[in-house]
């Protein structure tokens, strides 16, 4: 259970704060929800059923700067690049909403790679890549920077050497 307060990270939706667990009736069913704040966008709210367990695994409390800093020294080597676009799109939509650091940080260091030999070929990488490089690097950019205090492009920068 997550309480008041707590920085969590919430599936794509980046950090997000507890603002509240408030009890909401909807029809005649009345449900709790935890009301989650972006920290990014104060305009935005989320609501999360306390009772589903689906969208409530998709949130996890943000990492210690110790748990960061494991993270960086362990990180995986970028993997063979799949050459399938369904199966890459797949994967990638997979580590995406699994939200696992380790798999994110494989990710961007894979499409990374690949986009800088597409680029030395003359080449551009798809689209569909590079979002899903901008979304694995908004959600480890967002909590890595903001547990250490660091710029993004610091973050980047650790994360591909």
């Amino acid at each position: 259970m997550f309480s008041v307060g707590q920085l969590v990270l919430y599936g794509t939706n980046g950090v997000c704060r507890v603002d509240e667990i408030t009890e909401k009736h909807i029809g005649n069913v009345k449900m709790e929800y935890y009301v989650l704040k972006p920290v990014t966008s104060a305009a935005s709210t989320l609501y999360v059923p306390t009772s589903n367990e689906q969208l409530v695994g998709k949130m996890r409390g943000v990492l210690t700067r110790d748990e960061i800093k494991e993270v960086l020294s362990n990180k995986p080597e970028a993997g063979e690049w799949i050459e399938s676009k369904q199966e890459r799109t797949d994967f990638f939509k997979s580590v995406v909403s699994n939200g696992d650091c380790a798999a994110l940080i494989g990710m961007i260091r894979q499409i990374s790679f690949h986009r800088d030999r597409q680029l030395a070929d003359g080449k551009r990488l798809h689209l569909s890549d590079e979002r899903f490089l901008k979304e694995a690097e908004k959600m480890i950019c967002e909590e890595f920077s903001m547990v250490l205090g660091i710029d993004r492009d610091k973050v980047i920068e650790s994360v591909l050497a």
